[in-house]
């Protein structure tokens, strides 16, 4: 169980409720589509990971199984990815050995919590954010991180941790 300073504790099956949806909608700007839990909820109480199904209510195949929605969390990722440090991410995993491994292992973990929620043929071994051989959305790789908890993505933690230095302790707008 994830219980960092500043984050609530997370249940193993968080599913949200009505309220957590409206929240989640804000967050978003539209309906979410495909949330079977809440993944990770801010020190505040909010959803700000959603766990999602492998395919939507439509068909459509959806390889994210976590979805970053903390405002705040989604505009410093933002910003970080403006910033070029996916590209000088990129490039350490093509230099260090050990990195690519644990960000191997990262991507093995997260297509086996997909596969938890259901097969889909259509995306089987692809994961998101770039895993396991680069890295093209700290959005996911934080949302994992925070979902799953330190030690399992290492750029993910990495990403939050910056994240965390420009964010503070004001994970929301106002209180819950």
């Amino acid at each position: 169980m994830n219980t960092e300073i500043g984050q609530a504790p997370k249940l193993a099956e968080d599913v949200p409720t009505a309220a957590d949806l409206e929240v989640i909608e804000t967050q978003l700007g539209r309906t979410p589509r495909g949330v079977v839990a809440v993944a990770w909820r801010c020190g505040c109480g909010r959803p700000g990971v959603i766990k999602t199904a492998p395919r939507l209510e439509n068909g459509t195949p959806f390889p994210t199984v976590y979805y970053l929605t903390n405002p705040r969390y989604v505009a410093a990722c933002s910003s970080l990815e403006a910033s070029g440090l996916m590209a000088e991410m990129t490039r350490r995993l093509g230099e260090d050995e050990n990195l690519a491994a644990r960000y191997r292992a990262a991507h093995e973990a997260y297509l086996a919590d997909r596969t938890a929620l259901g097969v889909v043929p259509e995306i089987e071994g692809i994961s998101a954010g770039g895993m396991p051989t680069r890295v093209k959305c700290l959005h996911v790789l934080v949302g994992h991180a925070l979902a799953a908890g330190p030690g399992v993505n290492p750029l993910g933690d990495e990403a939050l941790a910056l994240v965390r230095e420009r964010v503070g302790e004001n994970c929301c707008e106002e209180p819950a």
